[in-house]
């Protein structure tokens, strides 16, 4: 216990280095940098973090290397957006609280991020120009449609309100899937979860600390509406999505799947 405390304390130092080396990039650097140099400035660092963290990143599929195209990823935990930024830079959708966090908003607005008041119906269909103008503009987006966070058990079902916006601009539509996965037993890692009562500080301190973290990333195929309104894609995009999350990590993936219930 006492060296995995250790091993803790490690990965956490170096972890609040690389965030103290971002942000100071960021005001150093980037009014100075074109779309594509900041793009991968955010590439580099996000992989360094996960270094950072002990996390071995393994995928399947090809990133999209650009735009326009929407990408739809199962949502776990906080490190969801620096797994899928390691493969490849996206303009993320997130709560507008996020825009408030010490050092981490500043970062996130300054990798492109869109935030939304997730309260708001009218500021949900505010994003949802802003998603069509970014698409139409040649953006890679993502968004997690499950609008929070699960077990890493299974996946929510997805909301239809954002996939509105690759119908709208017209844009296609990337499923894609992610899974932490413990290396010694190949199951499903607990270790960072974000769910419930959970805090943010709980889920870092368990990840720092655990040995033989993975997360496997499935890239699908790109798919257009044809026809289908929001909610039926929404659907047939969970579905794929689910297949992707079926087919990536080893014993885990002989796990009983689970589609959990819809906790918002």
């Amino acid at each position: 216990m006492a060296l995995r405390a250790l091993l803790g304390m490690a990965r956490l130092a170096r972890v609040i280095a690389r965030i103290a080396q971002g942000h100071w990039r960021i005001r150093r650097d980037f009014a100075h940098m074109d779309a594509a140099q900041r793009a991968q400035a955010v590439v580099q660092w996000s992989g360094q973090m996960l270094e950072a963290l002990g996390i071995e990143l393994h995928t399947q599929g090809k990133a999209p290397t650009h735009g326009p195209v929407l990408l739809v990823c199962n949502h776990v935990t906080w490190l969801d957006i620096l797994v899928l930024h390691a493969c490849g830079h996206a303009r993320f959708v997130a709560k507008s609280e996020v825009h408030h966090w010490p050092l981490i908003g500043a970062m996130a607005a300054a990798a492109g991020t869109l935030f939304v008041e997730r309260a708001s119906r009218r500021d949900a269909m505010r994003l949802v120009h802003q998603m069509v103008a970014c698409l139409r503009a040649g953006d890679v987006l993502a968004v997690f449609p499950e609008g929070t966070t699960s077990n890493g058990l299974g996946l929510l079902p997805f909301h239809a309100n954002l996939i509105q916006a690759a119908i709208s601009a017209p844009a296609p539509v990337l499923p894609v899937a992610l899974r932490y996965l413990d290396a010694h037993s190949g199951q499903t890692s607990q270790a960072v979860s974000f769910v419930g009562e959970e805090t943010l500080v709980d889920s870092i301190w368990r990840t720092v600390c655990a040995r033989g973290l993975q997360v496997h990333l499935a890239w699908g195929e790109a798919q257009t509406a044809d026809g289908r309104d929001r909610r039926v894609w929404a659907r047939d995009l969970h579905q794929r999505v689910h297949a992707l999350w079926l087919s990536v990590g080893g014993t885990a993936s002989r796990e009983a799947p689970q589609v959990l219930p819809n906790n918002l």
